[in-house]
């Protein structure tokens, strides 16, 4: 399989937004750890964010902790801007289950009740569990169950993208 280049699916998502939101002075920007927040610290650069932009976790707050546990400990959230009433965009790497978006939606609630939550993603891998989708995608790239998407990136920023299957599956 060849992989999607990563910045031009970055490219597309930033386009998407920007026509989606030209006045972005009260758009609350949060970024899903890890890969979300690389994406979402590169689009409030380049797209001008007025907000700070701010960083949620999902590990505490996803429904399969049981099956998954703690991977790594989890990292702090950073919410630098009032939730209450506000439109917020959430900026993940991958959708596959909707499990991170559901968790980190329940995780936002803390903070307060927005007036609307939109979602972009990099990539929508397809295998939804939940009744959840993202409004801004980089590109629809189905995979097999048993295969995920890595995100990372090198230290000049620029993204990269790997692709890594369980074996057994």
């Amino acid at each position: 399989m060849k992989l999607p280049d990563p910045e031009s699916l970055y490219a597309r998502l930033k386009e998407q937004i920007e026509h989606a939101f030209p006045n972005r002075s009260e758009l609350g920007l949060i970024g899903v750890h890890s890969g979300g927040a690389w994406i979402a610290e590169r689009l409030h650069h380049d797209l001008g964010f007025t907000l700070p932009c701010g960083f949620l976790d999902s590990a505490l707050y996803r429904d399969d902790f049981s099956e998954r546990g703690m991977k790594t400990a989890p990292k702090p959230a950073d919410m630098p801007f009032d939730v209450a009433g506000r439109q917020i965009l959430l900026v993940d790497d991958v959708l596959y289950t909707g499990r991170t978006v559901r968790a980190i939606v329940n995780h936002l609630f803390d903070y307060g009740r927005p007036a609307k939550i939109e979602l972009a993603v990099l990539l929508d891998r397809g295998g939804r569990e939940l009744p959840i989708d993202a409004q801004y995608v980089g590109k629809h790239e189905p995979l097999k169950p048993n295969q995920s998407f890595v995100l990372t990136r090198d230290e000049q920023g620029a993204f990269r993208l790997g692709l890594e299957e369980k074996q057994g599956e």
